[in-house]
């Protein structure tokens, strides 16, 4: 095994200057001081734009860091992407350097695989996110938070391979030791190691914890604790799952010839464990040559064909369980959407290729996202890698405003001190008080979901009376609260956040980041707004479809429709919700407001649909759950609820639904009406 560590390579310093950036990529080493401020909160969007995860080989060294995001000198708060296509691959780099929370928002194993291929063997930052983290560790790149190594590396010393394990559990580091995950498993399959298991006396925990334990078989689990914890559902996506596939049969591959078994990786591989507890997703990509006016290359479109075809072939051949395309376009759901409508049960264990698995979290199951080695690593084991953390607990005092919703608490808490400086990553965050009582299942799923946003491991609600609520209408599950169903006294808790709900109003995010949260009634001038869009996890649900429809039947009586120049976009997160919001008639009230109605799936929030911006100056308000440069589209994204979504629409510019009431009170409908389709704002009573 490795002991010490040589750059044999040059430093790229991930800048947040454009200049420095360029001189770098052409060639020149800086140092430390000529690099300038290094990026902070650097995401997997960056690191690898969705269009480029298309691409699931050796290939995708070509395109990392293409979407990174740096100062221009003249300012432009639109900022400028110095890194082409291969001028890292090119460059000769061996070493990443960057600044806080590097590896943020999607659970997406390219970025760091895309890394890998392009040479780079060491990154290193003052803090990762969790999933990008163990995908490092998975994939055998080196991490530190040390920046001195960088220094120690530069000078040419042979650092011990020690210094790049002082954040690794006793797991990862055993991992790390083996060369990535899939050494590490083969010396499992050969009983060579054996997972370590807690042994600690019982006590008081968390909800969360006693999950975990009960999945062990442990009296008690505890934050620090590496373990590998069986799950009783395991899902992908076409996105992630022919990566998946590809470093499987990569690794049983050269199992199988150094046996000296055929090269038949089919034969070579062990058979996936309980394949009926494992299921595939066609759901990303299912929009993508629909996308208005998008110039898809055709090579871009047969490649996002190219991921389901590999990923059909995949279940077919394991018999697994597919929810795919339906006719005339779409898919049959979000994939986590349909884990909470139709799987997934409280006090389970749930993972799942996407950083939004949490989803699940709103009915107390504890889901994670895991990257594409550890998804394809649970195939063959049944079991999840899982380092235990400690668990933050939102309090949430007092009941929300009317009016406020969900995602408006969701974006309050992204833009919080502590979730902010990153001091959440990796936790449990759990949601508790009278405000989360009084939210319905639908709407804990977007605060359990964004916990993603946060840099969380999971979000999760206590099971309650909700709780069995939902899973009797929604599913016919007949569900009883067991006794063990909940914190004890004396659990322990790494952070407690307070919130008085009633100090919460309408909430957006500003284009560029999640957490860029500001109070709507802030906003110094209207904010003009070219699309708007319902859809994505957070904005699909029944209830989201409701609050549009609630807002839009209001317009309505009122003469309004969606703005001249506005396009305005509700897309259903599963075929499930179709149905129910047609026989609830939204559907008919959807068509008379102008909006263009869309099947279920991703789209627009990877930018591989209608909804999606396609210039820079497009301004668009969207009910997703992120905003990350370039993740929808060039142009400006703001995030908000759903009501503010189409409060927007109506409007032309972002207001919050209450606003354009209590604009629009004593205000004659057709008075109203008139100056709306002038494309005037709102008249003064």
């Amino acid at each position: 095994m490795q002991t010490t560590v040589r750059l044999n390579g040059r430093v790229l310093w991930l800048s947040d200057s454009a200049e420095a950036m360029t001189r770098q990529l052409a060639g020149e080493n800086l140092v430390r001081a000529d690099a300038g401020t290094l990026r902070d909160q650097i995401s997997t969007d960056e690191m690898t734009p969705a269009w480029a995860c298309l691409t699931f080989d050796e290939t995708l060294g070509d395109y990392v860091y293409v979407g990174l995001r740096c100062s221009a000198i003249d300012g432009d708060p639109a900022g400028v992407f110095p890194v082409t296509p291969k001028a890292v691959r090119s460059g000769g780099f061996a070493l990443s350097v960057s600044g806080m929370r590097r590896g943020k928002g999607s659970s997406r194993e390219a970025s760091p695989f895309a890394e890998w291929c392009a040479g780079i063997r060491i990154v290193v930052a003052d803090s990762f996110e969790r999933i990008y983290a163990q995908n490092c560790q998975n994939l055998g790149l080196l991490m530190s938070t040390d920046q001195h190594v960088v220094e120690r590396l530069l000078a040419g010393e042979d650092v011990p391979v020690e210094a790049f394990l002082e954040d690794c559990d006793s797991l990862g580091e055993a991992i790390v030791r083996s060369g990535g995950l899939f050494g590490y498993t083969r010396r499992r399959l050969a009983a060579e190691v054996v997972p370590p298991r807690p042994a600690h006396a019982p006590g008081p925990m968390t909800y969360g914890e006693k999950i975990i334990a009960r999945a062990l078989g442990v009296p008690r689990v505890r934050a620090g604790d590496a373990v590998f914890v069986p799950a009783d559902w395991r899902f992908s996506h076409e996105y992630v799952t022919p990566m998946a596939v590809s470093f499987l049969h990569h690794a049983f591959d050269t199992v199988g010839e150094t046996a000296g078994d055929t090269n038949d990786v089919a034969d070579a591989m062990p058979p996936l464990h309980d394949p009926a507890s494992i299921l595939c997703f066609e759901d990303h990509l299912t929009h993508l040559d629909a996308t208005t006016g998008s110039g898809r290359p055709p090579a871009l479109i047969e490649a996002a064909h190219q991921l389901g075809a590999v990923q059909r072939e995949f279940c077919a051949r394991h018999g697994l369980r597919l929810h795919g395309r339906i006719p005339g376009g779409g898919s049959e759901g979000i994939c986590h959407a349909v884990m909470l409508e139709r799987y997934a049960l409280p006090g389970q264990v749930v993972v799942g290729t996407d950083s939004h698995t949490p989803h699940c979290g709103a009915i107390g199951a504890f889901a994670f996202g895991v990257g594409a080695t550890e998804m394809a690593n649970a195939w063959l084991t049944g079991d999840a890698r899982l380092a235990m953390p400690g668990t933050c607990l939102v309090q949430l005092r007092a009941k929300l405003p009317a009016g406020v919703s969900a995602k408006d608490l969701a974006l309050h808490v992204l833009h919080l001190p502590y979730i902010r400086d990153g001091r959440a990553i990796g936790q449990i965050i759990e949601f508790a008080g009278e405000a989360v009582a009084h939210l319905s299942t639908d709407e804990r799923a977007t605060l359990t979901n964004m916990v993603a946003e946060i840099g969380g491991l999971t979000g999760i609600v206590v099971p309650d009376a909700e709780t069995v609520r939902y899973l009797q209408e929604r599913r016919g599950v007949q569900m009883t609260l067991e006794p063990w169903m909940t914190n004890d006294a004396q659990a322990s808790y790494a952070h407690v956040i307070e919130i008085d709900c009633t100090r919460v109003g309408a909430m957006v995010a500003s284009p560029g980041d999640p957490g860029n949260g500001v109070a709507l009634a802030s906003l110094a001038a209207p904010v003009r707004i070219d699309i708007a869009y319902g859809g994505s996890c957070t904005g699909s649900k029944r209830d989201d479809l409701r609050a549009c429809h609630d807002v839009l039947a209001w317009g309505l009586s009122r003469g309004m429709h969606v703005a001249d120049g506005v396009r305005f976009y509700l897309q259903y997160g599963s075929e499930d919700v179709r149905a129910w919001c047609e026989s609830q008639g939204y559907t008919r009230v959807f068509e008379a407001a102008g909006v263009t109605l869309l099947a279920p799936g991703c789209g627009a929030c990877v930018n591989a649909g209608p909804g999606a911006s396609s210039c820079a100056s497009d301004v668009v308000i969207s009910a997703q759950n992120r905003n990350f440069p370039g993740r929808s589209g060039p142009g400006q994204m703001w995030l908000g609820s759903p009501a503010t979504v189409a409060a927007s629409a109506l409007a032309g510019y972002i207001v919050s639904f209450d606003q354009l009431q209590r604009d629009a009170r004593g205000v004659p409908p057709s008075r109203l009406a008139s100056n709306h389709a002038a494309g005037g704002h709102l008249p003064a009573r």
